[in-house]
């Protein structure tokens, strides 16, 4: 049974596209503040590189030891605006370019974190790090962002939903590809290795190990094995296929962490695709029954997708957590990138999935004349969804200036390639500017 099991894992990843998508190592921030920003950032920079500094050698050690690829290898730290303080929109800079040079300087991917949480209002850090966002994301190479903009238990916070609508668009106006390294997200979560949207929470350790694991190649590759067999045969399957790709990244998660000489966090068990064909979860879609992602009955396909995988993954570790599901990013899956050229994925249809999947409106492009508050309704529909169901939802778009609908954008390797998509022409702007908070859903107050 040992040998049958070994086999298996190296036909996965030989064959069936299994990766450990990332190993993120996980740093608290709260003690490097300083009396000035100049000085917190110097104090950024010197424990990232301090903790982060072997990460690189570790994982490259256990990708030799076991065969299993680690494609990406990533940072996420404290929430920059919980230790702006007093900072302005510049000061910011220092802590944008700060984790940058770290991220660079011990060899990572990408370095998550300059994020800011308003989901009941503003500090005056929040603000600064919103406003520094156009120039921090289009100034430095690595560094990812996220806003929280509305939680089950507090609600949506529609001026900050406003302020991220501007906040796209001035993006846009600076870049074609930076809005891609910013997610809005409601019901964010603490322990997500996943980018754009990794931050380190501060309910966590000092610093942890957390690993998101993938494989829609391998989950798509033991569906086509029970062909016209019952649905429960393809619960079933998928359940025990995300049982075995958790337990590799399990085992891999814990031996960086022991290496490390930090504490091992969570397995988040999402299935993340690429834009490689036969790395999608919507060729997963697809194979289950529907003739092209976006059909009618995709919703029900991926919500059966969805919490077969969570159930397989929960037996396979302990520590589960991070988003964990299934992600559907538009321009980095190849079959959702088809469904959209060919219309049978639309906004609205994309809108309807993220009920049951992990997160959101994904790496979606649209006219780069898209109004700022057509944008913050975006994320207020998404926001809306998340609150209501006590789940995460998120939102990156990537309005591009000069595009109209039909239009390809490339956004370049893991980014992938995206369509154009129409959105609705008539106005939110209204309802976008009355502002204030939208109150949580009465079932939130449990206490």
């Amino acid at each position: 049974m040992e040998t049958k099991q070994i086999q298996e894992t190296i036909n996965m990843v030989e064959e069936e596209h299994l990766d450990i998508r990332t190993v993120t190592i996980g740093i608290s921030l709260l003690d490097t503040v300083a009396g000035d920003p100049q000085q917190t950032a110097k104090n950024i920079y010197k424990k990232v590189t301090t903790y982060a500094k072997d990460l690189i050698k570790v994982a490259e050690q256990i990708e030799r030891e076991y065969g299993i690829p680690i494609t990406n290898k990533r940072i996420s730290v404290t929430p920059i605006a919980l230790i702006a303080g007093h900072a302005t929109p510049d000061d910011m800079l220092y802590y944008a370019h700060a984790l940058d040079d770290a991220a660079k300087a011990v060899g990572v991917d990408f370095i998550g974190g300059y994020s800011a949480l308003v989901q009941k209002g503003f500090a005056n850090g929040d603000l600064a790090l919103i406003k520094s966002l156009p120039r921090a994301l289009t100034e430095t190479d690595l560094v990812m962002s996220s806003v929280n903009i509305g939680s089950t238990k507090a609600g949506i916070n529609l001026d900050a939903i406003k302020l991220m609508g501007e906040t796209v668009k001035g993006i846009s106006e600076k870049s074609d590809t930076a809005n891609a390294k910013l997610v809005i997200f409601a019901n964010a979560v603490e322990d997500n290795p996943f980018m754009a949207g990794a931050f380190h929470g501060v309910s966590e350790a000092d610093v942890v190990i957390n690993v998101g694991v993938s494989g829609p190649g391998v989950v798509k590759r033991a569906l086509e094995k029970v062909k016209g067999e019952s649905i429960q045969v393809v619960a079933e399957t998928v359940k025990k296929t995300a049982f075995k790709i958790t337990r590799v990244g399990q085992m891999v998660g814990a031996l960086a962490a022991e290496r490390l000489g930090v504490e091992f966090g969570i397995v988040d068990l999402s299935l993340a695709p690429t834009p490689a064909r036969g790395d999608s979860v919507a060729e997963v879609l697809e194979e289950i029954g529907l003739e092209q992602v976006g059909t009618h009955g995709t919703t029900a396909a991926l919500m059966l997708l969805n919490d077969a995988v969570k159930k397989g993954g929960v037996m396979a570790s302990q520590r589960v957590g991070g988003l964990s599901g299934a992600f559907i990013p538009v321009s980095e899956d190849a079959g959702m990138i088809d469904a959209a050229k060919e219309g049978t994925l639309t906004l609205s249809k994309l809108e309807a999935m993220t009920a049951v999947c992990s997160v959101g409106l994904d790496m979606i492009a649209i006219p780069g004349d898209t109004s700022a508050t057509t944008i913050s309704a975006m994320i207020a529909d998404e926001a809306a969804i998340g609150v209501q169901n006590n789940k995460t939802t998120a939102v990156r778009i990537l309005p591009t200036l000069g595009t109209k609908v039909g239009d390809i954008v490339d956004y370049g390797g893991l980014l992938g390639t995206a369509p154009v998509m129409p959105v609705v022409e008539k106005s939110s702007a209204d309802f976008i500017n009355r502002g204030g908070h939208i109150p949580a859903p009465i079932h939130s107050f449990k206490n």
